[in-house]
């Protein structure tokens, strides 16, 4: 990375923004200018291309998926170094003009300073709804992250998947886990499947979590509505998932959670993580 060739880890921001010109109209840009973010995942980005390159401005490589219909999905990965090769689509042409999932592939120093390849994908799971084909598209689109998460490791010497997954995986992930138990994003079933991203099956790793321990949260996404924000009853579902040798480079991660719910450019929170390769 141009920016990260003077500093020793690569720094990687996941953020659901929840539509990007209302985020930077609601101050993303002040985050984002001093953050020193090497690698930028968007989720929920619901913008057409050329309004996407004007918000995030001079700088960046951009790989932006649009959603076919309009003011839906839609994510982005934008890089300080250009990407050796991008892909649109998860490899299911179900969800082609779905604007879901975006991969691109860098080449990156290690730590003797020799080249390695690592993948980044942005993902927008759904967010699904119990009994409805909106749950049925959920559990495809996690069905075919089951088929792609062992490609990737194949596919590169790093892998990492970033972005909103849509699924509280354990009680530790969720304020109030007994009471969502039958709704969409706490569901037995959709956890089962996080089981076996981070089991022995898939064998990759919740990063998120190895750096902040067995503590409740650290949530990234609050319900606009009540106090939820101000009595951090939230939820944990934007995630970095990484092959083993990339999540044991990670050296923190961050929420960076807004000082007041009023100072919000989203729902979700950013959540940033520093590699060292």
């Amino acid at each position: 990375m141009s920016s990260a060739l003077n500093k020793d880890h690569l720094r990687i921001a996941s953020v659901n923004v929840n539509g990007l010109r209302a985020a930077y109209k609601n101050g993303m840009a002040a985050w984002l200018e001093p953050r020193e973010v090497d690698i930028l995942c968007l989720q929920e980005v619901r913008a057409p291309d050329a309004i996407v390159r004007q918000l995030l401005g001079e700088g960046w490589h951009i790989l932006h998926a649009e959603a076919e219909a309009k003011g839906r999905a839609g994510v982005a990965i934008a890089s300080r170094q250009e990407p050796l090769e991008t892909r649109n689509g998860i490899g299911d042409d179900y969800f082609a003009t779905a604007g879901r999932w975006v991969e691109a592939d860098f080449r990156v120093p290690d730590a003797a300073g020799n080249p390695v390849q690592l993948t980044v994908a942005s993902a927008y799971v759904h967010s699904g709804e119990v009994g409805t084909p909106k749950q049925d598209d959920k559990y495809r689109f996690l069905d075919v992250m089951s088929t792609r998460l062992p490609e990737l490791t194949k596919h590169s010497d790093h892998a990492l998947v970033v972005g909103d997954l849509n699924v509280a995986h354990t009680p530790r992930d969720i304020r109030n886990s007994k009471g969502n138990l039958k709704k969409a994003g706490h569901l037995p079933e959709e956890r089962a499947y996080f089981d076996r991203f981070f089991g022995e099956e898939i064998g990759w790793h919740d990063v998120h979590r190895n750096l902040a321990g067995d503590v409740d949260g650290p949530y990234t996404w609050w319900s606009w509505r009540g106090k939820a924000f101000d009595n951090d009853t939230g939820w944990r579902i934007d995630y970095h998932m990484a092959t083993p040798g990339l999540a044991a480079s990670a050296i923190s991660a961050v929420v960076d959670r807004a000082a007041t719910w009023d100072a919000r450019f989203s729902d979700h929170a950013p959540l940033v993580v520093d590699y060292q390769l």
